[in-house]
């Protein structure tokens, strides 16, 4: 006899898909974003063939759908080699590119934006590629990509929800599955969608917090 009561192993099982949801947050956007900025180097600098092969692979994960790339790297790619990936690993790979594919565009921009002056002078006074971008490029440019990248990480932390159709049992999953089991949807996807909107928020006022302590210490974009 099916059960349509709230116990607190509704709450447990919500807990447990919010704690999936933001792991593989964390996990895939701290990657990619330590990818996407990478090969904004590489193309900051010019570097041969790498360059442009990087940037059309990227522009190619961010102007496809995430749910077509989910299901190419869960069903596509195990179909290629021959070799299945369990939900997380598709899920992982999945976030992490296109994660790296947004942030790439948005590092360029905030390389760009660095004024060409000061590289040019830091490039006299003998700076390495290394010591050029650690002390003149990324702090500017950080400071000026920070905020598109909050909006990035809000939006990839609600594109989670997706990987629950490949089985993995994140919030969204979790919420289905509590759904079948009570017949009350109105009530369950409130809590869930409450649970998404109060880790999103929380998102948002730590990016802002950051934002204005690294705009306070940052020096300004060109001279």
């Amino acid at each position: 006899m099916r059960h349509t009561g709230f116990t607190v192993h509704d709450g447990l099982l919500l807990a447990q898909g919010l704690g999936v949801s933001l792991g593989l947050f964390a996990g895939t956007f701290a990657l990619g974003l330590v990818l996407g900025s990478a090969a904004a180097v590489v193309r900051h600098f010019r570097v041969p063939a790498l360059g442009a092969a990087l940037h059309a692979g990227l522009e190619l994960l961010r102007n496809s759908p995430v749910l077509v790339q989910l299901f190419l790297v869960f069903f596509g790619i195990p179909a290629l080699i021959h070799q299945p990936l369990t939900p997380v690993v598709a899920a992982g790979v999945t976030l992490s590119a296109n994660t790296a594919a947004f942030v790439y565009f948005i590092a360029v921009a905030g390389l760009d934006a660095v004024g060409r002056d000061q590289v040019e002078a830091a490039r006299v006074y003998g700076f390495s590629r290394a010591q050029l971008v650690r002390h003149i490029l990324a702090p500017q440019a950080a400071a000026f990509a920070l905020g598109p990248l909050v909006g990035l990480a809000v939006n990839q932390l609600q594109v989670t929800s997706l990987v629950s159709v490949i089985g993995v049992m994140d919030l969204t999953k979790a919420g289905d599955i509590l759904n079948l089991r009570t017949l009350r949807p109105f009530a369950v996807w409130t809590m869930v969608g409450a649970l998404y909107f109060a880790a999103a928020k929380g998102l948002t006022l730590l990016g802002h917090h950051w934002e204005r302590r690294l705009r306070a210490h940052a020096p300004p974009l060109g001279f």
